[in-house]
């Protein structure tokens, strides 16, 4: 096993998360198997994500029938299903996070998307997870909106770990950043352990590619195709770049000398749209120490399979990284528009699936 692609990830300093969560997984000894056979040491999860698993899965037929006998309505259904997903995956996942300090062995749950643009209703649904799931090393997920900056601080000031999800630009990224170092000061004056909170920054990638590909072949010239499937990669690097900044930087020495946590960018939206590219750009391309890359399992096992671990890919590229956006903007790709794009198309895209989630259980729940 030492030997796999996905080792040698681990070995570079990449935490392998499964983009995936189901009680089929749960149950069947799936996400036990994936610790051990492929270096996975956390989950993530999303409104999409959980939709997937009620509409196929049998498994949770016994808990609706319950549910639908006590009275619960879907949104109550919906919170008492996800949440106990997540606690028994935290169980699972107990063993990596003892060993890894709480670094790793994290399962991540997000708040209801229809709050992405109210901060305190954000704050509050974000306590109530943490409460009912009751584990210490659940991540409330929490959009880079910026209603969801305020409530990230909050939320970490409560002494709460976050998983800062829905970040497509730098300038976004280092709000984030202040936000959770905003977090951590408030948490500190609040008398938390700083030690016990930690974060992660979901910075999106495949998207922006496939985003910024349809306007390149818009504009159609020489120059602008020949900057296809290129500022993915470069908006992460320098996202990375921009990481090790802002944690190089007096304000974030004095909060981890105090014991506090760096946040680890984590790379999100990793499996390829376009079919033409290698089916592990997104992670093979993507290797720093210290980051987290959450898969769908499709490129979870064609990394496993195949994947060509060549060590640091991040840093040796932040020249090219740069000169791809200039590229860009030469050709006429507006990228803040390009963003902008992205956050509203994703705040959107989570609230259908939420929608879809409550009338697949409120389906349940009349039928059972």
């Amino acid at each position: 096993m030492s030997n796999t692609p996905t080792a040698q990830l681990s070995a570079a300093g990449v935490s392998i998360w499964l983009d995936d969560l189901s009680r089929e997984r749960i149950t069947s000894g799936n996400l036990q198997a994936l610790i051990a056979e492929k270096n996975v040491v956390g989950v993530t999860t999303n409104p999409t994500i959980f939709a997937g698993a009620l509409t196929n899965g049998e498994s949770y037929a016994a808990q609706v029938k319950k549910l639908a006998a006590a009275g619960a309505d879907a949104e109550a259904a919906v919170f008492d299903i996800t949440t106990d997903d997540v606690a028994d995956a935290c169980d699972i996942f107990r063993g990596v996070f003892d060993a890894t300090q709480g670094v790793d062995g994290r399962v991540s749950i997000e708040v209801s998307p229809t709050l992405a643009h109210d901060a305190p209703g954000t704050v509050e649904e974000a306590k109530r997870l943490w409460a009912k799931v009751n584990k210490p090393n659940a991540l409330i997920k929490i959009p880079a909106t910026l209603a969801g900056l305020d409530a990230i601080t909050e939320v970490i000031g409560a002494g709460i770990s976050v998983n800062v999800t829905l970040i497509f630009s730098l300038e976004r990224y280092e709000a984030v950043i202040n936000a959770y170092l905003a977090g951590l000061e408030k948490a500190q004056a609040n008398g938390h352990d700083l030690s016990q909170i930690h974060s992660v920054g979901s910075f999106f990638v495949s998207r922006v590619d496939s985003e910024v590909d349809n306007r390149l072949n818009a504009i159609g010239t020489p120059e602008a195709l020949a900057l296809k499937s290129k500022a993915g990669l470069a908006n992460a690097r320098l996202a990375y770049e921009l990481f090790e900044d802002m944690f190089d930087t007096e304000r974030a020495a004095a909060l981890l000398a105090n014991g506090a946590n760096v946040q680890r960018p984590l790379w999100a939206s990793t499996g390829v749209k376009d079919p033409s590219l290698p089916d592990t750009l997104y992670v093979t391309e993507l290797v720093a120490a210290g980051i987290v890359n959450t898969m769908p399992e499709k490129t979870l096992d064609a990394t496993y399979d195949h994947g060509v671990v060549t060590g640091d890919t991040i840093t040796p590229n932040y020249a090219d990284s740069k000169a791809v956006f200039a590229a860009l903007a030469a050709v006429g790709v507006d990228f803040q528009d390009v963003t902008n794009v992205l956050e509203s198309e994703g705040v959107s895209k989570f609230i259908i699936s939420w929608g879809e989630l409550l009338e697949t259980v409120n389906t349940a729940l009349a039928g059972a």
